[in-house]
């Protein structure tokens, strides 16, 4: 499995989260530093943001993919937009929340959420 992260760096701790929390293999985890400059478009700058993720069309369709989204709200919502068209369904993304109590703070895997399996759910809802 493919990690792509468009947040802080990873540590050793979280990446066995992860693996616990999907049964699977991390097999590389792409750092992707998001920049965006606030007074441009965001809609070029998500594309060229999962250009640089280096996967090939079809990669995006089969590889199994895992995203930690950057926190702010309007990049992730154009990020998730852009990934559903590239990979014909939502990718499960990673939820960290910080350790409860920790001095310095720690932050630590909290879920993995199932974008697709939660939309699928909710289109019986209609």
């Amino acid at each position: 499995m493919i990690v792509l992260n468009f947040s802080h760096p990873l540590n050793e701790a979280q990446r066995s989260q992860i693996e616990a929390l999907t049964g699977a293999r991390i097999t590389e985890v792409r750092e992707i530093p998001t920049q965006f400059d606030e007074q441009a478009p965001f809609a070029p700058q998500v594309e060229r943001l999962l250009d640089a993720a280096g996967l090939t069309s079809e990669q995006w369709q089969t590889t199994p993919i895992l995203v930690v989204l950057p926190s702010l709200n309007f990049i992730a919502a154009a990020l998730l937009a852009e990934l559903h068209g590239r990979m014909g369904n939502f990718p499960p993304i990673v939820r960290i929340r910080p350790v409860a109590e920790s001095l310095p703070r720690r932050y630590e895997v909290a879920e993995i959420l199932d974008l697709q399996a939660i939309r699928d759910a909710a289109r019986r809802k209609r």
